[in-house]
């Protein structure tokens, strides 16, 4: 127990220090992941406009949203190490959309569903910050029990749960 808690610590330390050395305004960051999410769902209604209507203009906005979702990106993903960068924008773009289906699941009174959904749109959105924010480290990984962060982990949430829960305590989007 002892040990999950100093890992939780570590990370919150870790997290705490970025934002003082860096200067990390993660309250306007977690905006802009919110606004780059809007700008790939964009990407895909243009899409499917222009390919339902069979109107190629439609593309031609894709591409101008595309270009503006990329220049922003940038400004999170600052030094992506192989395939970082698309990993970055499917996990926004993949947590964006489990919460669309989780609040028209909430629409249709399916609350357990939702609720389900919505876990896992906040899962990925954990992983999407703790990558850019350098706090996932994939050196040393070994198979341990599938939910155990590590061998003393008692309560088995994986590590996208207790990255949740550093997320919770490290970015509150209601500092201005």
């Amino acid at each position: 127990m002892d040990k999950k808690i100093d890992d939780i610590n570590a990370l919150i330390k870790k997290v705490d220090s970025m934002k003082k050395r860096e200067k990390m305004d993660l309250s306007s960051d977690q905006d802009l992941s919110i606004a780059i999410m809007n700008l790939v769902s964009i990407e895909e209604h243009f899409f499917f406009t222009g390919a339902k209507l069979g109107k190629p203009e439609y593309y031609d906005l894709l591409q101008e949203v595309r270009s503006m979702r990329g220049e922003l990106l940038k400004k999170i993903v600052k030094n992506p190490e192989g395939e970082q960068w698309c990993i970055s924008k499917h996990l926004l773009a993949a947590s964006m959309r489990l919460m669309e289906v989780g609040t028209k699941q909430l629409g249709l009174g399916k609350k357990e569903e939702a609720n389900d959904l919505f876990e896992k749109a906040y899962d990925l959105y954990s992983l999407f910050w703790g990558i850019n924010m350098g706090i996932v480290d994939t050196k040393g990984i070994k198979k341990i029990d599938e939910k155990a962060l590590n061998q003393h982990d008692t309560e088995k949430k994986g590590f996208i749960g207790k990255l949740g829960e550093l997320v919770k305590k490290a970015i509150d989007c209601c500092i201005e």
